[in-house]
């Protein structure tokens, strides 16, 4: 599966119509975002996160997507289970993520 990139509009119709969402937060001028993407693009495309969609959300022009998971620090990675932020973490480690995702499955 592609990242989508979702805007504030779009998150609430784009959770209602996924049960499994992970969802990274980033900045244009955050570098381990930038180094992170590659590694967030292969796991969107791993057999194990079939089933879950993963979500690219700009930090900074979406208040209300930053709001929601209660995201302080970049990178982010937040779960969304049903519609319900389930966690959220900071990091840049690959390893972190996918035990983020595994909460899910």
């Amino acid at each position: 599966m592609e990242v989508i990139e979702v805007k504030d509009q779009d998150l609430a119709s784009t959770l209602s119509n996924n049960s499994k969402v992970v969802i990274k937060y980033y900045a244009d001028w955050c570098g381990s975002c930038r180094l992170f993407n590659p590694k967030y693009k292969r796991l969107a495309k791993d057999e194990r996160f079939q089933d879950v969609t993963f979500l690219n959300i700009n930090a900074e022009h979406n208040p209300e997507a930053r709001s929601k998971a209660g995201v302080s620090n970049l990178p982010s990675f937040a779960i969304v289970e049903n519609g319900e932020f389930k966690e959220t973490i900071f990091t840049s480690k690959e390893e972190a993520v996918v035990e983020l995702l595994n909460k899910l499955n």
